[in-house]
């Protein structure tokens, strides 16, 4: 037999199944924190969260990579700082071979101080980070110089190329994190060359030649201030990794702040709701117990 509902009693129903799914949804919001559960229960909001989500993680590598590119920085700017201090070496040395009383012999020692330190120069050069020759430009698996004692010019031409690596900050721009060992060492300037400045004391101390030790005595604090100069570069570098690192952090907060928004539970309201579901389905309860109830007997009699 079918029994039809009256419309009072199927509109009871519906509303009583309304209140029971919304006590169920915020049960659930409560219990994992998250509102949006699915696509279709927020349809309109969808892209915002994918778009934001997206900009997160975005954000999450550049902050992984400037990790990394912190520690070659610092790595870089502590090899500068070494490189200074020993052409501090060096000036001292080529001072000492300048005064009239050195003899040949006395030179001689000194040219050797000096190739030992051209060695040491090399090294620095040669800076490794995982094996990334970090002064080698874009062919960092290549040590930018080999030194051989038994030639003239023991240091060898530049092996690496020009660097075009650059850093990413948050906001869009970039920039350059690395200097080669040619730009440092090895300047194009003869002026500002470290390498010829010191193969041209060493030689002048071993040939003696009191005019050649005091030009290219002369000619160290040039040099001197160019490897300072070069040494600001990483300082700066240091300074924007800082800042980029400070940027990133501070767009992923506000990034998370949105995605929560639009994605987790408000606690405070979500419980407000349900208090209220219960409240109204308690209420209609007890309102269609209190409804006249008519049987077969009652037409009957």
């Amino acid at each position: 037999m079918i029994t039809t509902l009256s419309p009072t009693n199927q509109e009871f129903l519906n509303n009583l199944t309304r209140i029971t799914n919304d006590l169920n949804t915020d049960e659930l919001d409560i219990s994992s924190g998250v509102r949006m559960q699915q696509v279709s229960d927020y349809p309109d909001q969808v892209s915002e969260l994918l778009q934001a989500r997206a900009a997160l993680s975005a954000s999450q590598q550049i902050s992984t990579n400037l990790t990394g590119v912190s520690t070659e920085v610092n790595t870089g700017e502590s090899t500068m700082e070494t490189a200074v201090q020993l052409f501090d070496q060096v000036q001292t040395l080529g001072a000492e071979g300048a005064t009239g009383t050195q003899t040949a012999a006395t030179r001689t020692t000194l040219a050797q101080q000096l190739q030992s330190i051209e060695q040491q120069f090399v090294g620095l050069a040669n800076t490794s980070i995982e094996g990334r020759y970090i002064f080698s430009g874009n062919s960092d698996q290549t040590a930018p110089y080999t030194y051989d004692v038994t030639q003239a010019d023991p240091v060898s031409a530049y092996q690496g190329t020009p660097s075009t690596r650059v850093a990413l900050n948050p906001n869009g721009t970039t920039f350059p994190i690395a200097l080669t060992a040619q730009q440092i060492f090895d300047s194009s300037d003869p002026t500002t060359n470290m390498f010829t400045a010191l193969n041209g004391l060493i030689t002048s101390l071993n040939n003696n030649d009191q005019a050649g030790i005091t030009t290219a005595t002369n000619g160290l604090a040039g040099v001197a201030q160019y490897l300072n100069n070069e040494l600001a570069f990483y300082g700066t570098t240091q300074d924007n990794v800082t800042a980029a690192t400070n940027d990133a952090a501070t767009q992923q907060t506000q990034l998370q702040t949105q995605i929560s928004s639009l994605q987790d539970t408000d606690a405070t309201s979500t419980i407000l709701n349900m208090t209220q579901a219960q409240t109204d389905e308690q209420a209609a309860l007890q309102s269609e117990g209190q409804l006249p109830r008519s049987t077969l007997f009652d037409f009957l009699a």
